[in-house]
């Protein structure tokens, strides 16, 4: 039996390359997809040098790729492509999560892998797929707020914010050229601001995702400022990251 949650009509499944060196892994992974009707397995490998012939036919959507490879390792296969096809990792070590979503991977599956974590990094894979296939919304996006400053209110544009920093009732805006204080709570700030584009990073800071210069280790690093991040925090960072290039593809 099959699954396939939602269906969408006239939805093609989506061609998946499985890339492992391993057999039995492969055939795992092969065996899940042949489990979900949105999915289908246009070919496996057990190289990535395989799989590059595969790529260049340009009729992959998905990849199913494993890190430790001989010769190339899937990190340094992904790295190569141009514009490589949505990727999601498989390995048996979690300390390369960090470095994956670095290079914009959907997901990544730590060995052995579940069922379970399996269908929905294929979710957020097809979430992604579907995207990709409507046509973006056209219609212009209202990117200014209104802050109070004493008794009047001041017209500012959210897009040139690099960053808040949060001072109790009070809130520091900065800006490329200047800093701006404002009677106003992080909270309410961070109901008002798009979710999409802001993201709260540090109970002190809600930074502007489009103007991160670098991550690295437990700090951002915004128009030479370097801000903290919470340790629980930072995955979801990266992943909101990845998430937002992936929609801007």
């Amino acid at each position: 039996m099959s699954l396939n949650p939602n269906p969408v009509s006239n939805e093609s499944p989506m061609q998946c390359l499985v890339i492992d060196d391993e057999p039995l892994a492969r055939e795992g992974i092969i065996d899940f997809i042949a489990k979900l009707d949105f999915l289908q397995v246009a070919g496996t490998c057990s190289t990535a040098m395989e799989a590059s012939e595969y790529i260049q036919k340009g009729n992959i959507d998905l990849l199913f790729l494993d890190i430790n490879m001989p010769y190339l390792s899937g990190l340094e296969f992904l790295e190569s492509l141009e514009h490589p096809p949505l990727t999601i990792l498989t390995t048996a070590y979690s300390e390369h999560a960090m470095e994956g979503y670095r290079l914009q991977i959907v997901d990544y599956l730590l060995k052995p892998i579940t069922f379970k974590r399996f269908y929905q990094a294929a979710l957020k894979a097809r979430q992604f797929y579907l995207m990709s296939l409507t046509p973006k919304n056209p219609r212009p996006i209202d990117t200014f707020l209104y802050v109070r400053q004493g008794d009047c209110f001041l017209k500012i544009s959210w897009v040139d914010i690099l960053y808040i920093e949060g001072m109790q009732n009070y809130a520091k805006l900065h800006f490329k050229d200047r800093e701006l204080v404002i009677h106003q709570t992080m909270i309410s700030l961070e109901e008002t601001l798009p979710g999409d584009n802001f993201f709260r990073i540090h109970k002190s800071f809600l930074i502007n995702i489009a103007h991160i210069d670098s991550v690295s280790g437990g700090r951002v690093f915004i128009n030479g400022q370097e801000l903290p991040i919470s340790r629980t925090r930072r995955e979801d960072l990266l992943k909101e990251v990845v998430y937002t290039k992936l929609l801007s593809r």
